[in-house]
């Protein structure tokens, strides 16, 4: 796998080696160019300059033949245009032959590319590049009353010129290379500054992959890569966080899987309270009922009742299944009158039990309710302390007014219950005692209890100390008043 600093290396090398063979080839370019120009222009000078001299010794001496007489003065104007230009001069014939020169070694070279375009008429110069030295040859036609009357050739140094423009080149090649190491300096600097973070997060992250949440990233710097890394080490806190969730919700989804498995396997249990009453009664019907037909009337009106009773707490008990009960409108009911019915009725089951229920209730205990789900609520809490009571004990059951409240009092004898498992009791499925099973319950008792009270916006509470349980409900109170006008 190719790492991002050897890209990056590499790339930069790259764009460097062209950008400096572009640059370099301009810098040629525009150097050779001004060279070019700079000579031309020499060159042009040095021509006007020697024609204007040719042209005034030609004014002052009239010969008939202007070509004889460019030839007999050829030394002195060599001698003098070599004086006056600085450069050297060389003086020939039309046809090219040398008629004089100040430095005959200069005009031996077998570039002669100039002197043969000077033959043809034309003005032409070349140059010579030789070690450190650079000339140029310039000729051209000498002409006189539009007659060409010979040729003049030049020899100029310009070694100065092109030696300071080779040093030139050198100067900005050696900057560019000073840039190069600069910038590959930085460069590289840069890229370990962002390539060994993104390493480390990248190491990190496969660790995280491979499970290890653990892992967290410190970097000391305030620019975009550290607030990356914080990022990193925010989002592993978080998705540990989701995980530690995930793992209790599943542990919990878990446990109510178990329970309403429980709950679906064991249903029919929690009919049972109804369906005994409403078998207690028909068992005594059938026994002594012909002869007592106040008990029979009595006891057909409980078992319809009952039966109704069941019915809904068959849909009651499918919606808490759910946690879907719904929230119907409340009624100014007598619950004290609810509850003197329901211990009636509990006391044949408590005798089942071989067990004794006792109860004080005061008369007028008006709350905001649904007559059933109070019904409900009362027949749930006397059978768990049916159930859950010592042997051969005596169960208590109080309604009284409280300070403006409604309070309803279950006692009964128990084994003791630990403070942590009082606080679950009321949780769906929750069963506190090894035992609850053998008795048929799925724990779904309590939590409709609960449900019926948050319902009537009251308050229960249970206590188990001195082998004793005590359940207390609370709900607010009607007044009496306002009950008898609404009647």
């Amino acid at each position: 796998m190719h790492k991002i600093s050897i890209k990056f290396l590499v790339g930069f090398i790259l764009i460097f080696s062209v950008s400096f063979l572009v640059l370099n080839h301009t810098v040629k370019e525009l150097i050779r160019t001004n060279n070019q120009n700079i000579v031309t222009s020499e060159l042009e000078g040095l021509k006007s300059n020697s024609n204007v001299y040719v042209r005034q010794a030609f004014l002052i001496n009239h010969f008939t033949s202007d070509e004889l007489y460019f030839g007999e003065m050829a030394e002195e104007m060599g001698n003098t245009l070599n004086h006056a230009t600085g450069s050297i001069v060389g003086v020939y014939t039309v046809d090219g032959e040398l008629l004089y020169a100040s430095d005959k070694s200069k005009f031996t070279q077998s570039n002669k590319n100039d002197l043969q375009e000077a033959i043809h008429g034309k003005t032409a110069y070349s140059i010579t590049y030789d070690d450190n030295s650079t000339s140029v040859l310039f000729s051209y036609p000498v002409v006189i009353d539009g007659s060409k009357v010979g040729i003049l050739r030049f020899f100029k140094d310009f070694s100065l010129l092109y030696q300071q423009s080779g040093q030139i080149l050198e100067l900005i090649l050696y900057i560019t290379f000073a840039i190069f190491a600069a910038a590959f300096l930085f460069s590289y600097i840069l890229s370990r500054h962002i390539t060994l973070p993104l390493g480390k997060l990248t190491q990190a992250s496969n660790d995280v992959k491979n499970g290890n949440l653990d892992i967290r990233i410190q970097f000391k710097r305030k620019d975009e890569i550290g607030r990356l890394a914080d990022n990193f080490n925010d989002m592993i806190d978080q998705i540990s966080r989701q995980i530690h969730i995930i793992k209790k919700d599943r542990d919990h989804l878990e446990e109510l899987h178990k329970k309403e498995k429980l709950f679906f396997d064991n249903i029919t249990h929690e009919l049972k309270t109804p369906l005994t009453s409403i078998l207690g009664y028909a068992e005594l019907i059938r026994a002594n009922g012909e002869s007592d037909p106040i008990f029979f009337d009595k006891g057909i009106n409980h078992i319809i009742e009952e039966s109704r009773r069941l019915h809904a707490m068959v849909l009651k008990l499918l919606e808490a299944s759910r946690n879907n009960i719904s929230n119907n409108e409340l009624d100014k009911v007598d619950a004290g009158l609810i509850l003197q019915d329901v211990c009636e009725s509990m006391t044949i089951r408590a005798q089942r039990y071989r067990k004794r229920l006792t109860y004080d209730i005061d008369t007028q205990l008006i709350i905001l309710a649904q007559g059933d789900r109070i019904r409900q609520l009362f027949i749930n809490l006397l059978d768990n302390a049916i159930k859950y009571s010592l042997n051969f004990s005596t169960l208590t059951v109080k309604g009284l007014h409280v300070d403006g409240k409604i309070r309803f009092i279950f006692e009964n004898p128990s084994d003791s219950i630990e403070t942590e498992q009082l606080s679950r009791l009321f949780q769906p499925f929750y069963l506190a005692h090894s035992k609850d099973l053998e008795k048929g319950s799925i724990g779904l008792g309590l939590s409709i209890v609960k449900s019926i009270v948050d319902e009537c916006k009251g308050t229960i509470s249970m206590v188990s100390e001195h082998e004793r349980t005590i359940v207390t409900v609370e709900f607010d109170c009607v007044n009496t008043m306002e009950v008898e006008k609404s009647l």
